[in-house]
């Protein structure tokens, strides 16, 4: 049913004009889950790509994936990487799934290596901006999310895109992921359309 409701959230934003939808599929904490819940994740994850590899690419839906590579069986490593080297050409939508992906681990990896970068000598202490530690991110490349929807009632952010998201609007929905899909999609789009983003700035107000 999760997987479904990948499928829907997908032809859902290809329909309303997505161009960058980001999935959290497994986080780095799912790990100390029981192992037997943990392969059922693994498996959704190969069974996804196996099924829906072609469609997407048919669709052209370029699928990206972000987050660390140690610890991931080989066979579901060689079927990212197919699916990744496939669709990198694709235009429509970009796909992004978050798979064995914690935000914390990420900035501490960035910050490593621009660590090593001023070790080397490539670059000074001083040169490190915001937009310089974006780009050795995951996500380098990519937007900054405008919107993140959290189902299930949970109202937090549970380590993910945290630098990303220093701007990014929340929807907390009470359904939960299996129940997603377009109108639900859509509500959340709707109520973003809503809201006055002002990235930090005052808004001048007339006297009088």
């Amino acid at each position: 049913m999760g997987v479904e409701a990948v499928r829907r959230t997908v032809r859902a934003a290809i329909e309303i004009g997505v161009q960058y939808l980001t999935i959290f599929s497994f986080s780095s904490e799912n790990w100390t889950r029981p192992a037997s819940e943990i392969d059922d994740l693994l498996g959704l994850m190969k069974r996804f790509v196996r099924r829906d590899l072609s469609d997407l690419h048919e669709n052209n839906i370029r699928v990206r994936v972000i987050g660390e590579r140690e610890g991931v069986d080989g066979d579901l490593l060689r079927l990212i990487d197919e699916a990744v080297a496939l669709t990198s050409a694709n235009t429509r939508l970009d796909l992004v799934i978050a798979f064995n992906y914690g935000s914390r681990a990420e900035i501490a990896k960035a910050a490593r290596r621009l660590a090593e970068r001023v070790v080397q000598g490539t670059i000074r202490p001083e040169d490190i901006t915001p937009d310089v530690l974006s780009s050795a991110l995951d996500t380098q490349g990519l937007p900054d999310p405008d919107l993140l929807i959290r189902t299930s009632g949970e109202l937090r952010l549970s380590n993910f895109l945290l630098w990303q998201s220093a701007y990014t609007e929340f929807v907390f929905l009470e359904a939960c992921w299996p129940d997603f899909g377009r109108e639900l999609l859509q509500q959340a789009i709707d109520e973003f359309g809503r809201r006055d983003r002002r990235f930090g700035r005052v808004v001048a107000r007339s006297i009088g």
